[in-house]
């Protein structure tokens, strides 16, 4: 029997930071009028059922770590959908004080679906494209091979990594960091911690 799971592909929706403009648009694939369950479609809330992670908005400091969460929980083979140019690269919050950028900074992204607000075709188109390499991956899988030479994660960077404080640890950021300015409340708390000892000192 030639069993293929995309036949039938589980999909998890997850919405990182969006307007819900594409969150609207991929639940209205799901409904009878565009009807991604002819393809087999079925929507999940569970990751360990899901095959496809649906991921609309960009991607911040405090979603990140709910993103990976949801994709290491997802068992192999899996695939990855960036749905809305949010999800895409950042969109027109780009260059936001809070964004990273999109998903891809997290986790590794198989199909790429653009838009603003994505259309229900176009998630359907995704989810499609997001089969065959659902298929290709089980098939390296049976052969014995690892599905992550298949797809996104083949040539994902490895994405962003979070310091301490939450924020994206920059390259070097030990580098002369206590010589930058105090400026607003926030470094005054790292200016505060060095005058301790010497408030310390006076007091005793």
């Amino acid at each position: 029997m030639d069993h293929k799971m995309s036949r039938s592909p589980w999909v998890i929706h997850y919405d990182g930071s969006s307007c819900n403009g594409c969150d609207i648009e991929v639940l209205a694939s799901l409904t009878p009028l565009f009807d991604a369950e002819r393809f087999g479609v079925v929507n999940t809330g569970n990751p360990k059922h899901a095959d496809i992670f649906l991921v609309t908005g960009s991607v911040n400091a405090q979603n990140l770590p709910v993103v990976r969460q949801i994709y290491n929980q997802m068992l192999e083979p899996k695939c990855v959908v960036a749905c809305g140019i949010c999800a895409c690269s950042g969109g027109v919050f780009r260059d936001a004080y809070n964004v990273i950028g999109g998903v891809d900074r997290a986790i590794p992204v198989d199909v790429y679906a653009p838009g603003c607000a994505i259309r229900p075709e176009t998630v359907i188109d995704a989810i499609v494209e997001a089969c065959g390499i659902l298929d290709q991956k089980e098939a390296v899988m049976r052969a014995g091979g690892d599905p992550l030479t298949v797809g996104g994660a083949a040539t994902w960077d490895g994405g962003v990594e979070l310091g301490e404080d939450g924020f994206v640890a920059a390259a070097g950021a030990g580098d002369g960091a206590d010589d930058a300015p105090a400026a607003g409340g926030a470094p005054a708390a790292a200016g505060g911690t060095s005058d301790e000892p010497a408030a310390a000192k006076e007091a005793e």
